[in-house]
């Protein structure tokens, strides 16, 4: 019984997670114009989601700047992470402790103290695109750190000296080495930050052009509207993105499962 109840508390809790989601999805694949009028199977929403030049503008502006803020933030993450691993103790503790700050902090205070800093200080124009970027990396470097940093805390630290003893550089050691050694979470901090950067609204709205939107911006914006065309257009977005996720999900499980597998033969 006890185990029974705990099964059917654990199917609960996904159902109230992923349900809405799945609800979406389907309604994405009808003409429907809102959630409980349900109507015909209709490919309506993507077709109108892949010939909108407004919508296409929209998610291709979000995959740029998500891909650049990504590739910075895990620049800094990872380099963040090994400087603090491999520093004194104190400068250790420090960088732990300086890192939770963005985390634990609102994201509506990093958006309003990144316009104050950089906008209103110092007179960096919004069109630059340069408030948007610094504030989604601030943002999105703390969680590639903690991806990171994990990897190296479980490495050997000695992996790295004995690749100097043994005739590599001390740039071969890093790049060979510990950089192969922290790979999984390296990627891990590069799609977090590319999560974060799509989903984020409040720092983006503090310091985008004005006349640029991000999914998370254009997604609050048009459900003020009254395009109905383009709301519905917004559920196959939404669709995709979802499914977009849990294949990449199912993959990284698989290579895991499959590199475990390979490491208990040997």
């Amino acid at each position: 019984m006890k185990k029974t109840l705990s099964r059917l508390w654990l199917l609960i809790i996904f159902a109230f997670l992923y349900a809405p989601i799945v609800i979406l999805t389907v309604y994405s694949f009808t003409d429907s114009t809102m959630i409980g009028s349900f109507r015909g199977f209709s490919l309506q929403n993507y077709v109108t989601l892949f010939t909108t030049e407004e919508l296409i503008s929209m998610i291709m502006g979000t995959v740029s700047v998500a891909v650049a803020v990504a590739v910075f933030s895990t620049i800094i993450g990872t380099a963040g992470a090994i400087g603090a691993f491999y520093g004194p103790r104190r400068a250790r503790k420090a960088m732990e402790f300086l890192n939770h700050i963005p985390v634990a902090n609102a994201d509506v205070v990093t958006g309003f103290s990144i316009c104050i800093l950089l906008i209103v200080f110092f007179r960096i124009p919004k069109d630059s695109f340069i408030p948007l970027l610094v504030g989604l990396c601030v943002l999105s470097t703390p969680f590639v750190y903690l991806s990171v940093y994990p990897r190296l805390v479980s490495m050997d630290p000695h992996l790295y000296e004995a690749a100097l003893d043994l005739g590599a550089t001390p740039h071969e050691a890093l790049r060979k080495v510990v950089l192969r050694e922290l790979a999984p979470g390296i990627v891990s901090g590069f799609l977090t930050s590319i999560t974060l950067t799509v989903d984020d609204y409040f720092v983006t709205t503090y310091t985008k052009p004005a006349d640029f939107d991000t999914i998370s911006t254009y997604v609050v914006n048009a459900t003020k509207g009254s395009q109905t065309e383009i709301k519905t257009a917004l559920w196959a977005l939404s669709a995709i993105i979802f499914l977009i996720v849990v294949a990449v999900v199912i993959a990284g499980y698989v290579k895991t499962v499959r590199a475990a597998r390979g490491t208990s033969v040997r």
